[in-house]
C-alpha cells in the first residue's frame, strides 16, 4: 500500500512553522527569523519514503491584512485549508492571539484531518504544558496534539507517525528525486530577502520585494544578478547605507548562504530601486507571484 498527500502547514506568525518545515523535510527550503511575516508565499517541500510521499506546505503566518500584499498572503492561507490532505495547525507554548479564529473555525468545519503542533515544549514546564493540551483540545475537538520541539528536534518522528496514519492512499504526485516545486531563482530571492529581514528593522523589511533579474549557472559558479524593490524613495537611501555599506552586508551574507546552499561559487549583483507603492498595486504584485484576487 503506497500512501501520498499533501500537509499543509498553518498558524500564526512567530510559532516556529517554517522550523517545524524544515525540520520534516530534512532541509532549510523556508527562511527562519524572529520577525512576522517571513514566509510571504506558500513554500513546497516534498519527503518520499520507500511506500509514501508527503508534499509538505508551508503557508504565511496568519494576520489581519492592511494592504493588498498580505490580502494576497492570507489567500495563500485559505487555499491551504481547502486543499489538504492533513493539515498541521502550529502553535507554541507562548502564543495569545485571537486572530486565527476564523481560521481555527474554518479547519474545524472542513472535515480534513488536523494535527495541532505544540512547538517549544523545550521553554515550558509539564504543568502549563498539560494545561495547554486542555485548550486545544477544547479549540479542535477532532485534531490530534502532538507537542514537539522543532529547534531541539523533539517528537518530530511523532508528527511524522502521526501525518502517515491519516494520509490517503495513492500514487506519488511527484518524481522521487523531487525535493521542492520551486525554483532557484525562488531560493536565490529569499535568501536575499531573509538577510534584509535580519540587517534593518522597523518597516523596511517589509517594504521590501526581490526580483532576479539574471540567473546564469555554470559548471563551478552560479552568476545572479537582483533587486531589491522598495516602496518608497526615502527607504532606498535605507536599504543602500552610508557608502553602500549596509548593501554590501547584505550581500555578502546572502552570498555565503547561497553558496551553502548551492554546493558551489557564486557571484552576486544586488541593486535597488523605487517601485511606489508596490504592496498595493495589483500588477505589480502578479509581477513578483502573488495572487491579489
Amino acid at each position: 500500500m503506497h500512501r501520498a498527500g499533501f500537509v499543509n502547514i498553518i498558524g500564526n506568525p512567530n510559532v516556529g512553522k517554517s522550523t517545524l518545515m524544515n525540520a520534516l523535510v530534512g532541509e532549510r527550503l523556508s527562511i527562519i527569523t524572529s520577525k512576522a511575516q517571513t514566509t510571504r508565499h506558500r513554500i513546497m517541500g516534498i519527503v518520499n519514503g520507500e511506500d509514501f510521499q508527503i508534499v509538505y506546505s508551508d503557508t504565511p503566518g496568519i494576520l489581519k491584512p492592511a494592504y493588498k500584499l498580505q490580502e494576497s498572503m492570507m489567500n495563500f492561507v485559505r487555499g491551504a485549508v481547502d486543499d489538504a490532505d492533513v493539515i498541521l495547525y502550529v502553535t507554541d507554548t507562548v502564543e495569545r492571539s485571537d486572530r486565527s479564529d476564523e481560521v481555527i473555525e474554518r479547519i474545524n468545519r472542513s472535515g480534513i484531518p488536523v494535527i495541532t503542533v505544540i512547538n517549544k515544549i523545550d521553554l515550558a514546564d509539564p504543568q502549563k504544558l498539560d494545561e495547554l493540551v486542555d485548550t486545544w483540545h477544547a479549540k479542535m475537538p477532532d485534531a490530534l496534539i502532538v507537542p514537539v520541539s522543532a529547534r531541539e528536534q523533539f517528537n518530530m518522528k511523532g508528527v511524522l507517525d502521526a501525518i502517515l496514519e491519516r494520509l490517503p492512499e495513492g500514487e506519488a504526485f511527484y518524481p522521487k528525486d523531487t525535493l521542492t516545486d520551486k525554483t532557484l531563482r525562488f531560493f536565490a530571492s529569499e535568501i536575499i530577502r531573509e538577510k534584509i529581514l535580519l540587517n534593518y528593522e522597523k518597516e523596511i523589511p517589509y517594504c521590501c520585494e526581490i526580483e532576479i533579474d539574471t540567473y546564469k549557472e555554470e559548471p563551478t559558479i552560479d552568476r545572479i544578478s537582483a533587486t531589491i524593490y522598495v516602496a518608497r524613495n526615502s527607504q532606498k537611501g535605507i536599504v543602500i547605507g552610508h557608502k553602500g555599506e549596509k548593501l554590501k552586508r547584505v550581500g555578502r551574507a546572502a552570498r555565503e548562504d547561497m553558496e551553502r546552499f548551492l554546493g558551489k561559487k557564486v557571484f552576486l549583483q544586488l541593486f535597488v530601486k523605487v517601485q511606489d507603492d508596490w504592496r498595493d498595486n495589483e500588477r505589480q504584485l502578479r509581477r513578483f507571484g502573488y495572487d491579489p484576487q
